[in-house]
C-alpha cells in the first residue's frame, strides 16, 4: 500500500464560474491559472503521483508550457491514471477535502464524485469530497481564493 497527500490553491479572478472536480459551478470569481484552475483535481493529481514516487503536477505538466494553457484537469488525471497503470498499481480510494468560503458546492459534490471516480476507473463509492470553510479567516475566508486537500491509498 501506498500513501499520498496533494494540496493546491488558486487565487480568485475574474469570472462567473469555477472548474472544481470537472464540475462547471457558479461563481461570481473565476480562477487564475494557467490550466482551468481546478484545484481539486490538481491536488488529486499530487496526491497519486506522491504515492507513486512520481514527482509532482509541475513536473508532469509544466505551467510554461503552451499545451496546458486553459487545458482541462481531467486530461491530467486519465494522463496519470495511464503513468501509475503502466507501474502496475491500482488506485484504492480518494478522501478529498475542498476549503472554501464560497460558493457553496454541496449540490455539486455528487456530480464530482462521479466524474472522478470515472476518471480513475474505481467506484464512485471510494471517492469521498468534502468542503469546509476556515471561518473568514487568512486568504480563503476573505474570498480571495480557493484550495483543496487530497489523500489517496494505491496498492
Amino acid at each position: 500500500m501506498k500513501i499520498g497527500q496533494g494540496f493546491d490553491a488558486h487565487r480568485f479572478t475574474k469570472g462567473d464560474h469555477i472548474m472544481l472536480g470537472g464540475v462547471k459551478v457558479p461563481h461570481n470569481h473565476g480562477i487564475e491559472a494557467h490550466s482551468d484552475g481546478d484545484v481539486l483535481l490538481h491536488a488529486l493529481c499530487d496526491a497519486i503521483l506522491g504515492a507513486a514516487g512520481m514527482g509532482d503536477i509541475g513536473r508532469h505538466f509544466p505551467d510554461q508550457d503552451d499545451a496546458n494553457k486553459n487545458r482541462d484537469s481531467r486530461e491530467f488525471v486519465t494522463d496519470i491514471v495511464s503513468k501509475i497503470t503502466e507501474k502496475n498499481l491500482t488506485l484504492v480510494n480518494v478522501d478529498a477535502t475542498v476549503i472554501l468560503q464560497a460558493p457553496k458546492i454541496s449540490a455539486h459534490i455528487e456530480d464530482m464524485q462521479k466524474l472522478i471516480a470515472h476518471d480513475l476507473n474505481i467506484s464512485v463509492d471510494n471517492v469521498n469530497v468534502k468542503a469546509t470553510t476556515t471561518e473568514r479567516m487568512g486568504f480563503v475566508g476573505r474570498e480571495e481564493g480557493i484550495a483543496a486537500m487530497v489523500v489517496v491509498l494505491l496498492q
